[in-house]
C-alpha cells in the first residue's frame, strides 16, 4: 500500500458514524480507529444480542463495551433497570457516553475500569454479558468469572459470545465457576452460553 497523503490522514482522524439495528432498536454510533470494529458491528455481537432473554426492568452489566453496542441495546430492551458499561480503554468509554448522549439514552453509563475491578463492590445485577476479547490471558478470564458471579444477583446470567477457538475452555470454565453452562448457539465463527447464578 501506498503511504497515505495528507488529506486521508486527515480522514482518518475524523469520527465514524453509522446507523445499526439490533434488536428492533436502531441507534446511531460514532467511533474512531482504535476501538474494536469501529465501521460496523461485529458479527458475535449481534448473535449475542438475538440470543439474549432481558427483562424490561433488568440491571444489567457489559463488560468490554466498546463503543457500547451491547450496553446501549441492553438499556433499549430494560427501560425500567440501569445498564452499567465498562472498559479498561478511556477512548471506549468516552465513546460509549457520548453515544449514549447522542441517542437519548439515559439509564445507561460507561466508566473506565478494568473488567469488574471498579465497579461498585455493592452493585449487583440481573445480566452480565460480555464479547469476550480472543486475545485475553487465561487469568483474565477466570477473573472475569468469579468477579461476574459475586456481583451477580441469585437468579443472574452470565452471557457471553466467544471465538469458537474459546469454545472448550469457556464451556470447562463456567461450569466450574458457575456450576452450570448452557451453549446457546454455535455459528461457524462464534459460540454464544450463558451461565445462571444458583
Amino acid at each position: 500500500m501506498p503511504a497515505p497523503d495528507k488529506a486521508l490522514l486527515a480522514q482518518w482522524r475524523q469520527d465514524i458514524s453509522f446507523n445499526a439495528t439490533l434488536r428492533d432498536h436502531t441507534l446511531r454510533y460514532t467511533t474512531t480507529w482504535g476501538i474494536f470494529s469501529p465501521e460496523r458491528i461485529d458479527a458475535g455481537t449481534e448473535l449475542l444480542l438475538d440470543l439474549m432473554d432481558v427483562p424490561e426492568t433488568a440491571d444489567c452489566l457489559d463488560i468490554g463495551c466498546g463503543y457500547g453496542p451491547i450496553g446501549m441495546t441492553l438499556a433499549k430492551l430494560a427501560p425500567k433497570g440501569h445498564t452499567l458499561m465498562v472498559d479498561k480503554d478511556f477512548m471506549a468509554v468516552d465513546y460509549a457516553n457520548k453515544n449514549c448522549a447522542l441517542n437519548g439514552i439515559t439509564n445507561a453509563t460507561a466508566i473506565l475500569s478494568n473488567g469488574l475491578q471498579h465497579v461498585p463492590a455493592d452493585k449487583k445485577f440481573d445480566i452480565i454479558v460480555s464479547n469476550l476479547p480472543a486475545k485475553a490471558s487465561k487469568e483474565q478470564h477466570y477473573l472475569f468469572l468469579y468477579d461476574s458471579l459475586a456481583r451477580l444477583k441469585p437468579g443472574g446470567r452470565f452471557y457471553v459470545v466467544t471465538i469458537n477457538g474459546l469454545r472448550e475452555f469457556m464451556a470447562r470454565t463456567m461450569k466450574e465457576v458457575f456450576g452450570d453452562y448452557d451453549k446457546l448457539k454455535q455459528g461457524k465463527v462464534y459460540t454464544v452460553a450463558v451461565s445462571e447464578k444458583r
